[in-house]
């Protein structure tokens, strides 16, 4: 892969497997006895989600949705747009987001806002990273594997105008 951008080591593939077990015990005993339905917001959590689903204790159904508000940006443009729905009926079901990572806020609040009009029994987050960063919607992130500062992030899923989504570790990208 050649880029002429500059990538700095943040998490190890190691360290981002310690954890996700870790957060993943954590869901496996708040859900014990229950079957939530695991929606991940495509594209950058798909690697996330089938390491989590991997570790819970639990059985679980899951789904994707797919969200746009960055394009090739490395800002929100804070407009999301809904390109894939789930089918699956969450009606007095308990729902987990899976989400790569949370920044602004805004693709989550859509997708919670949306989820709600089908009147779930519940629905918590789950965020491979959580940016600390002044949101524009005021969000609970329940489950998180890291707290991040306001760096744009790349690898394990996570992208930058459809590039590093393939490297095993995460990394901070740098003009």
């Amino acid at each position: 892969m050649t880029s002429k951008h500059k990538l700095q080591p943040l998490f190890s593939r190691e360290h981002i497997q310690k954890k996700i077990a870790e957060t993943a015990k954590t869901i496996s005993d708040d859900y014990r006895n229950k079957k939530p339905v695991m929606i991940a917001i495509l594209k950058g959590s798909f690697v996330f989600l089938a390491d989590i689903i991997r570790a819970l204790n639990l059985d679980v159904t899951i789904e994707f949705v797919q969200i746009s508000s960055y394009g090739s940006s490395k800002t929100s443009s804070g407009a999301c747009v809904l390109h894939k729905d789930i089918t699956t009926n969450i009606k007095d079901r308990d729902v987990i987001i899976i989400e790569d990572i949370v920044d602004s806020g805004s693709t989550l609040n859509f997708l919670i806002k949306n989820l709600e009009r089908q009147n779930p029994a519940s629905i918590k987050t789950c965020a491979l990273i959580n940016k600390t960063v002044d949101r524009k919607h005021n969000l609970l992130i329940d489950y998180y594997a890291f707290n991040i500062n306001d760096k744009f992030i790349v690898g394990y899923g996570l992208d930058y105008d459809e590039q590093f989504r393939n490297l095993s570790g995460i990394y901070e990208l740098l003009d």
